[in-house]
């Protein structure tokens, strides 16, 4: 568990001190209908995700692999052929398009929704463990699948795909590569935050197509997206970095992710409702 387990405790703990610290009468306080509907929601389809089984749960992970691979196919084609990294950039949402349409779930997806619900009470800190876990190997199954596929199909893509898959593998361990992954576990967050304040298709689109452009185009450190990248490179045999590089790029990127998505969003936007968190809990026991 270690890092993300931390990170976890600590926004229960921030959350349950933030009531307990609520003067007395604190339910005759007003209340933000949209911002409770928000978090009723996200509870509800945690609890659904962490209860998952483990079939499911590597379907929809590996799915979501194919998905932002989709997107990756689309940069690598624009940016080859136009040598715009902002036009190749403006391509890539179709990859989360898929994301939201196909339902399907990327790792850093997983920070708020589930989160909220483990902080409300429902599940286990296994499970969710567990659901990042799977997740996240299911994403890079997925990727490592659209990598051969598309530098197999697309063999003049590959100096492009290495090209980009370096930059990711040798940003290092740093304090720069670690705020440009804070950053993208924020954008990544605030994104999944976005498309669950309403049920409506167009708002959704609008969040993923902003959001997932904007991930790109400051080229921020996103564990799968990267890695994704990084695996054409590596496949296509003009990388000029290794595997090893591929891991400790993983690593370093998915940890700065975790903090900037559950440390810098999901805890705010829990503080928004503890009492709605304490109600919850109250349910459950």
């Amino acid at each position: 568990m270690g890092p993300a387990y931390a990170v976890t405790a600590r926004v229960e703990r921030l959350v349950m001190t933030s009531d307990e610290a609520a003067e007395p009468g604190q339910d005759d306080r007003p209340r933000e209908p949209a911002v409770e509907e928000a978090f009723d929601r996200l509870v509800s389809e945690g609890s659904d995700r962490l209860a998952r089984p483990l079939v499911p749960l590597l379907a929809t992970g590996f799915v979501g692999g194919i998905d932002v691979g989709v997107g990756v196919l689309a940069f690598l084609v624009v940016d080859h052929e136009t040598g715009q990294p902002l036009l190749a950039a403006a391509a890539f949402p179709v990859g989360f398009i898929a994301l939201l349409l196909a339902r399907s779930e990327l790792f850093t997806e997983n920070f708020l929704v589930p989160v909220t619900a483990r902080i409300a009470g429902r599940g286990s800190w296994w499970q969710l463990v567990r659901l990042w876990l799977v997740t996240l190997a299911a994403n890079l199954a997925g990727g490592i699948v659209m990598a051969a596929l598309i530098i197999n199909a697309r063999p003049e893509l590959r100096a492009t795909a290495a090209e980009l898959g370096r930059h990711y593998a040798t940003l290092g361990v740093s304090w720069r590569s670690f705020l440009l992954a804070v950053l993208g576990g924020i954008i990544i967050t605030l994104l999944t935050r976005m498309q669950h304040v309403s049920d409506e298709l167009g708002p959704k689109l609008v969040a993923g197509v902003a959001m997932s452009f904007t991930l790109v185009a400051a080229q921020l450190f996103h564990s799968v997206l990267d890695s994704i990248l990084m695996f054409t490179g590596l496949l296509g045999g003009q990388a000029g970095y290794t595997w090893a590089d591929w891991a400790g790029a993983l690593g370093w990127s998915g940890f700065g992710n975790l903090v900037g998505g559950i440390g810098l969003v999901t805890s705010l936007r829990l503080l928004q409702t503890p009492h709605r968190v304490a109600e919850e809990r109250d349910g459950q026991s």
